[in-house]
């Protein structure tokens, strides 16, 4: 896991004059203020994260912060999300590492919010790496039912998959497979987000070199696969069902006019749905590009353009499917192998004093010979396509003697009440750097040797051993290296 993000330093983000002569230039016409959106695009882009409802309020959160030094403010339109100071590097603290944040840019943030989500939905994120808008989806569920996350790239998917870990997702199946493919047998889905990829134009203030590489005729090119994508969704959106389709570029031809394109192809199936995002500034829909009239109602659409809200630039359109179209039978479920699953969970409920009834709501399952993974009971993904992990890796146990995985402590860990040890912060930045440390006189003898859960101001962090020599040994995963202790 590498959440550390490149926040342009000031002798790399360009000048007005350079944006001027870039492609953007292209755009002017669409603007109420040229010079006040090429002076955005020259000002670095202030990090957001977002609380994990299930770990931490947003007010504690913000609490937490100001503990380390941290301002944050909160965001208008935007609830439970927080603005850092320029020079944060959210992926660096170990509140990241704990999994009570979650860093995405926040414009970002706004297409889970539209699809309208409540328990109960079957739900497709189309193109999902690196999963910030697939946890927002998983959460606004309850973390129960069904989610599929998919994404083209193996490597993309491994990186999805460890942030759903962190931040204790339980109820999505991740699939790797061409989205503009994606197969009927999967069945339809309540609500689907495609979050297509594009030119990124709207991402300049935190990735400046960028702008060096943008080229006037990308979007024209990627275009066809951005239509591919939309008409794949609406084919497998149910009957009344929502889509979000989202970019982040300001270029209409992989916005308004995919939209429009999709739309033609399904006349009287899809409408689009006005946007209402209270203190939000934004910008309907284009009608008219380059002499093309487009349908009145791309009005509808939003533009977020960055120097309206200190953000990054952005594209929604949430559209709706006739109810009146013939709904398809419900897919195949996959077939997961309970096997030993169970008989696991008693031995490490007891080990840790978890309640009783703790895994009553979860269901246990052997994907890979490493261990368990652990998922909502309700969770039923589709047998196509073959789901690369569903639920979260828990249990190792193909080592002796078993041991959780540290996604697992951070999901179990608050309720543990045996073998559980606070840390210092002394302890906390050594264990976060992998290394041996002594317990504490007062921590020798509240825990006999063997695996604990390690905690830091009541956030759990991962697992331990605490050895009979009396030192403390750090499991703490390196490829979650970029938490280190002492930021």
């Amino acid at each position: 896991m590498n959440p550390r993000a490149s926040r342009g330093s000031a002798a790399s983000l360009p000048t007005p004059q350079q944006v001027a002569a870039s492609p953007l230039g292209r755009y002017r016409d669409l603007l109420d203020d040229w010079d006040a959106f090429a002076a955005a695009l020259c000002r670095p882009l202030a990090p957001c994260i977002w609380a994990n409802p299930t770990r931490i309020a947003v007010a504690d959160l913000i609490e937490l912060l100001a503990t380390e030094g941290i301002a944050a403010a909160t965001i208008p339109w935007l609830p439970g999300a927080l603005r850092l100071p320029v020079e944060t590097r959210s992926g660096q603290h170990w509140w990241y590492c704990a999994g009570l944040a979650h860093a995405q840019e926040e414009v970002s943030q706004l297409p889970a919010l539209l699809l309208d989500l409540v328990p109960g939905q079957r739900v497709l994120d189309l193109c999902a790496a690196p999963g910030g808008k697939t946890a927002q989806i998983a959460l606004a569920l309850g973390n129960r039912g069904t989610l599929i996350a998919n994404d083209i790239a193996p490597a993309r998917i491994k990186a999805l998959q460890g942030n759903l870990d962190r931040l204790g997702i339980l109820n999505c199946s991740t699939t790797c497979t061409d989205g503009a493919n994606w197969p009927a047998a999967a069945g339809q889905f309540d609500r689907i987000l495609v979050d297509a990829p594009c030119s990124s134009e709207g991402t300049l203030r935190r990735s400046p070199p960028l702008l060096e590489r943008l080229d006037a005729g990308s979007p024209a090119r990627l275009a066809p696969r951005q239509r591919a994508l939309l008409r794949k969704a609406v084919q497998r959106l149910k009957p009344g069902g929502r889509l979000v389709y989202s970019t982040c570029t300001f270029a209409p031809e992989e916005n308004e006019c995919t939209v429009a394109a999709v739309m033609a192809e399904y006349p009287g199936q899809l409408r689009l749905l006005p946007i209402a995002l209270p203190g939000l500034i934004g910008t309907p829909g284009i009608t008219r590009w380059e002499g093309r009239d487009l349908p009145a109602e791309l009005a509808l659409a939003l533009r977020i353009w960055p120097h309206h809200n200190d953000s990054g630039g952005f594209f929604i359109a949430v559209l709706e499917k006739d109810a009146r179209t013939v709904a398809e039978p419900d897919p195949l479920p996959a077939a997961l192998d309970p096997s030993d699953g169970a008989d696991w969970l008693p031995d490490l409920r007891d080990h840790y004093g978890l309640p009783a009834d703790w895994f009553q709501p979860l269901r246990a399952h052997r994907q890979t010979r490493r261990g368990l993974h652990l998922m909502a009971a309700d969770h039923c993904p589709p047998a196509l396509p073959r789901a690369e992990g569903s639920g979260l890796f828990f249990h190792r146990t193909n080592v002796r003697p078993p041991k959780p995985t540290t996604s697992a402590a951070l999901l179990f860990g608050p309720a543990a009440t045996r073998f559980h040890l606070a840390l210092t912060q002394d302890q906390r930045e050594r264990y976060l750097r992998r290394e041996q440390f002594d317990p504490t006189p007062e921590q020798a003898a509240a825990n006999p040797p063997g695996q604990v859960v390690v905690s830091y101001r009541g956030a759990v962090l991962g697992v331990a051993i605490l050895h009979r020599s009396g030192i403390i040994e750090s499991l703490f995963p390196s490829r979650w290296s970029g938490c280190t202790g002492g930021v």
